[in-house]
């Protein structure tokens, strides 16, 4: 169904918006989906697309992108938020991509809360809303994983091996909570194999880091969320440098909890042992002797064996 808000006093001159819902989004509803298109309404020409199935937010961005649509906001998870810029960046970063905005609707929403927006989705449209008014405007940059964008982390091994888990517990019921998380996070790693690594680190200048278990490229801070509280491998990881690299070198128990706990710290101690921390880069290569789960924004890829990782400075302009 697509929803098109008629025009109404006080809309902003040749402005033509597009809200992307993801219906099935943790938190997204149909009364937040209303607000938001009637507040939006009033400001622009605007279009509302529920997406049907998976590749379809991306299907529709890079539609409203190619029509010269000057808005497209995400409403829905991370899932959405990466298929939505996916389809922006189609063609790649020019000055005729819209501006991105997003409403929140997932169970995490790293992205947005990573941007400083507002959790709650009446909120967030509230600063969506003041953004549009005042024409303000963020550029932030975008990472890529091959040929695929992402927002916030792309990683390769136990996270990745994580979300697989909880992937296969959604696709037999069960709901997305922090609890799921951290049981899949508890019998992934366990029955991990924690002796053998397989991955290695290439750098820029021909570096690299060997004996590699797990890495998390990111492209901002934070990597994800436990409920409220930010996990943080990289304090110094923005949207305005290049990726920083977490990288484990040993998965002993201790070892591990040690640094979840430090990464849960509203001031994290950066790693000294165990693991090797690298800011600010343009370019990195994952590579394994074994293909590995790999995951970008916390959505599930094939497995991979090689994947070259690579930062855009101000790719997206953020409605902000």
């Amino acid at each position: 169904m697509v929803t098109t808000v008629v025009s109404a006093a006080g809309r902003l001159r040749g402005v033509r918006a597009l809200v992307v819902v993801n219906p099935r989004a943790t938190t997204t509803t149909e009364r937040q989906r209303d607000v938001l298109a009637n507040a939006l309404g009033s400001l622009a020409e605007l279009q509302v697309e529920p997406t049907r199935n998976r590749g379809h937010a991306a299907a529709l961005a890079c539609r409203a992108m190619r029509d010269g649509v000057d808005l497209v906001v995400a409403f829905g998870g991370d899932g959405t938020v990466n298929e939505v810029v996916n389809g922006l960046l189609t063609d790649g970063v020019h000055p005729a991509v819209p501006s991105l905005g997003v409403v929140p609707g997932g169970s995490t929403n790293v992205f947005a809360r990573a941007l400083g927006l507002p959790n709650d989705p009446v909120e967030a449209t509230g600063v969506l809303l003041d953004a549009v008014r005042q024409r303000r405007r963020r550029a932030v940059s975008m990472a890529k994983a091959d040929e695929r964008w992402f927002t916030f982390a792309a990683g390769l091994g136990l996270d990745a091996g994580i979300i697989e888990r909880v992937e296969r517990r959604r696709a037999r019921g069960h709901t997305s909570t922090d609890g799921l998380y951290a049981r899949a996070g508890i019998r992934e790693f366990y029955s991990s194999d924690r002796r053998h690594p397989h991955i290695r680190v290439e750098l820029p200048g021909g570096r690299t880091i060997e004996d590699v278990f797990m890495a998390v490229v990111l492209n901002t801070d934070p990597w994800t969320y436990l409920g409220e509280r930010p996990l943080r491998p990289a304090p110094e990881a923005s949207f305005d440098a290049g990726l920083d690299v977490y990288a484990r070198n040993r998965m002993k128990t201790p070892g591990v909890v040690w640094s979840i706990t430090q990464m849960a710290r509203r001031n994290p101690r950066l790693p000294r042992r165990g693991a090797t921390l690298l800011h600010d880069l343009d370019e990195v290569v994952l590579r394994s002797d074994i293909a590995l789960p790999f995951q970008v924004d916390g959505d599930l890829m094939p497995p991979q064996e090689v994947v070259r990782l690579s930062n855009t400075p101000n790719a997206v302009s953020m409605a902000i």
